[in-house]
């Protein structure tokens, strides 16, 4: 089963290959690194040959003084970039075939027609639902999601972009076109709380800065997801908690791990780089919460973790505790294969730092983001590198 990363990233990951590339990328046409700097201008005579394809008429909400945005620093930021919330296959065959001029006449001749939604079209669209909840109980918050579009696009290839989301009615007005310079300095100045891209460098330099961030795949097949409610789930140790643990059981096997576990239970776990994330959804949950919505609340979070209930389970339920956040649901597997729990589940994203898991999921349709933190990725370099001698 091959998992495919948005845009035909030039190594398509399978089973056993490496979910962190050994070497720089290939230019891509919209989330890597490319020479951009190459090109000085596009042809003004290139005009696009359809015209505007209709869509659903979109409304920004006005508040007295003019349209309603939540500041950066109150809102809950969310950084998704073009390939992962659009398709643009394509558009990615024209620019590794023929180049960034060809590329970018072919996105201005297309500008009328709109891209396909990406595997984050649907977290996207899950975001706004509840915003729109938001807004009914608490009219003046500016605690809601923001969606901020971030592309290595050229500005030109922006009218496309803003024609497609119009077409899709969503609301996204931030943009964040850097014409090929790197994006992570501008996510830090847009108070990012969660960042998805399909370039997984730019994943980790995300997370080396401290943003909760994650590499979104797309299967072959892709399951309905909820409307109304927001589906979240995460897995434990090197994602929302830190990779101590696993640390003990790659290097001295799982009675040790279990060993450990017990002598630490009341020794909370360390963070991971998505125990934020996780924060803001508890966050506006109790919004809900002190609304009289708990049972109806359109935000749902789950832990899906390989650890066992008995043996390590209570480490991690008490670090949660302490930290003030709760989990709707909390499956503990035991080593038992996450796919299809999670395709009971139906999130709109799951989050997990090894291959194997997003591997699993990715077969019963779940859209799953890997985040490449903590030991396992030192394994995943070895297996790979093993593999091809």
């Amino acid at each position: 089963m091959k998992l495919r990363r948005m845009n035909l990233d030039p190594g398509q990951v399978t089973k056993g290959q490496s979910p962190m590339p050994l070497t720089s990328p290939l230019a891509s046409n919209g989330d890597s690194k490319d020479s951009w700097d190459e090109s000085k201008g596009l042809y003004e005579s290139v005009g696009p040959t359809k015209k505007p394809q209709t869509g659903p008429v979109r409304r920004a909400r006005k508040v007295e003084g003019g349209i309603f945005f939540p500041k950066p620093e109150n809102a809950i930021t969310i950084a998704v970039s073009s390939r992962v919330l659009f398709r643009t296959e394509k558009e990615q065959k024209v620019f590794e075939e023929k180049g960034v001029e060809e590329y970018l006449k072919y996105q201005v001749q297309h500008e009328n027609e709109p891209l396909a939604p990406g595997p984050a079209f649907p977290f996207v669209k899950a975001l706004e639902a509840v915003n729109t909840h938001l807004r009914q109980l608490y009219p003046d918050s500016e605690e809601l999601f923001d969606i901020v579009l971030v592309t290595y696009n050229h500005a030109h290839v922006g009218v496309r972009l803003i024609n497609t989301i119009n077409h899709h009615n969503l609301f996204i007005e931030r943009f964040c076109m850097t014409g090929g310079s790197s994006p992570i300095g501008y996510l830090k100045a847009w108070h990012t709380n969660l960042y998805l891209s399909a370039d997984a460098e730019k994943v980790q330099e995300a997370l080396s800065e401290g943003i909760a961030a994650a590499t979104m795949f797309m299967a072959e097949k892709q399951m309905e997801v909820s409307e109304t409610q927001l589906r979240v789930a995460f897995d434990g140790d090197a994602v929302l908690f830190s990779d101590e643990s696993e640390r003990i059981f790659k290097a001295h096997g799982l009675d040790k791990f279990f060993e450990h576990e017990r002598e630490n239970e009341n020794t909370l776990l360390d963070h991971g780089p998505l125990k934020g994330f996780l924060e803001v959804l508890g966050k506006l949950q109790k919004k809900f919460y002190a609304k009289g919505h708990r049972l109806d609340c359109p935000i749902r979070t789950y832990l899906v973790t390989a650890r066992s209930a008995a043996s390590s389970g209570i480490r991690a339920l008490k670090t949660l505790r302490a930290w003030g956040l709760e989990m709707d649901e909390a499956l503990f597997l035991a080593g038992a294969p996450k796919g299809p729990m999670l395709e009971k589940i139906r999130p709109h994203i799951y989050f997990d730092d090894q291959m194997l898991h997003i591997e699993g999921a990715a077969e019963r349709g779940t859209i799953a983001a890997h985040v490449p933190y903590g030991i396992a990725q030192m394994y995943s370099k070895r297996k790979s590198t093993n593999s091809t001698k």
